[in-house]
């Protein structure tokens, strides 16, 4: 819940941080923050030398889902940029429902019918507030 609750805050705080500024921009100095603030809860917890205990294999997948993260946030970032809060927003949290079926694919997961409802639900929820036209 809260980190439900930190994403609406984030979305909210982008689009007005994001008025007069490159959206592509807006990304990299957040990016910044974000490695910053990262990095610091590493060290703090006294875990930064595990980063030598990470397989090859795992650091390159590592490596491959921290540039598609990137690239999902840069269109992101641009959807905030050009369009309204309130629909950037909840697009942004279908990959929800995507991350249901890959984990029912790829991790072998067991799918409820619950969690089919809400993966539905989520879906139509997203579909119709993205096909709103926004008020001027």
């Amino acid at each position: 819940m809260l980190s439900a609750l930190a994403a609406v805050i984030v979305a909210t705080l982008d689009k007005a941080g994001l008025e007069k500024v490159d959206s592509n921009v807006g990304f990299a100095v957040q990016s910044v923050i974000i490695l910053i603030v990262a990095w610091s809860v590493v060290f703090f917890q006294g875990k930064s030398g595990e980063i030598h205990d990470i397989e090859l294999k795992n650091f390159g997948v590592l490596l491959l889902t921290s540039a598609i993260s990137a690239i999902g946030y840069l269109l992101y970032f641009g959807a905030l940029k050009s369009g309204a809060a309130s629909q950037a927003g909840p697009v942004d949290r279908l990959p929800l429902v995507f991350a249901i079926v890959f984990a029912a694919i790829f991790l072998k997961e067991k799918i409820t019918p619950q969690i089919v409802v809400g993966a539905v639900l989520m879906s139509a929820g997203a579909i119709v507030i993205a096909l709103v036209k926004p008020e001027k």
